[in-house]
């Protein structure tokens, strides 16, 4: 399935957000739409980066009931769309639904993979926000297995929970990995964080990059930046 950098468009509109891959040439970079975007946005916003010729990862992290689940991914999976996501603690009965929702008639679907525990999430707060009382790496490490026993794609983790996630669930299990950050950048609003080089490394099958490119004064260079390193 290989490998690649996806620019995390976190912008809160459709002008925003082609004024900034303009910068981009005849580049057309993978690039992931979040809540914000596609709330303000809708589907047409989808249709219209798959008309330029980008791949869309559709972050909207679905959690609900297995047959609400189901439903969603059934709208979704007419977008064109080439990876979305939903939240593992929403169990694997819901990630089941989720999988038999995407699938088209004619077979194909998008990539599925689920949301382990947010990047900005850290031990601290999963334990006494959340009351999950285990080991940050032993709970991502869980809700992969759980993730792969539904027959999704891979997971959303931290670059630092990557290896752990290939060891147990396999190597063609993907780990696509947000907090990724060049080393002179601030973390922001990130809890577990690396660099494209490290993230390459620890075994990052796509890394999501979002300030780093999107705030840097040439993007085309940061991205450029990240592709070599991570690449």
């Amino acid at each position: 399935m290989g490998k690649d950098v996806i620019i995390a468009c976190d912008f809160s509109s459709k002008k925003e957000t082609m004024a900034f891959l303009e910068k981009f040439g005849q580049r057309r970079p993978y690039v992931k739409i979040g809540m914000e975007l596609y709330y303000a946005e809708g589907p047409a916003i989808v249709r219209e980066l798959k008309e330029r010729g980008h791949k869309v990862f559709l972050d909207l992290k679905l959690h609900d009931i297995p047959n609400t689940v189901k439903k969603a991914m059934r709208v979704l999976s007419g977008m064109d769309i080439d990876m979305c996501n939903v939240h593992a603690g929403g169990t694997i009965a819901m990630m089941e639904a989720a999988l038999e929702g995407l699938r088209r008639e004619d077979g194909t679907r998008p990539l599925l993979i689920a949301v382990t525990q947010l990047t900005s999430t850290s031990q601290e707060q999963m334990e006494d926000d959340l009351l999950i009382e285990e080991d940050m790496e032993k709970v991502v490490g869980h809700y992969a297995y759980n993730t792969k026993l539904a027959g999704l794609d891979g997971v959303v983790c931290s670059p630092l929970e990557a290896e752990k996630v290939h060891g147990i669930c396999g190597d063609d299990f993907l780990t696509v990995t947000p907090g990724v950050r060049f080393a002179d950048d601030a973390k922001g609003d990130q809890s577990r964080v690396t660099t494209p080089a490290k993230a390459k490394e620890l075994g990052s099958d796509y890394i999501v990059v979002g300030r780093s490119i999107t705030g840097a004064p040439d993007p085309l260079a940061a991205y450029e930046r990240c592709v070599s390193e991570f690449l």
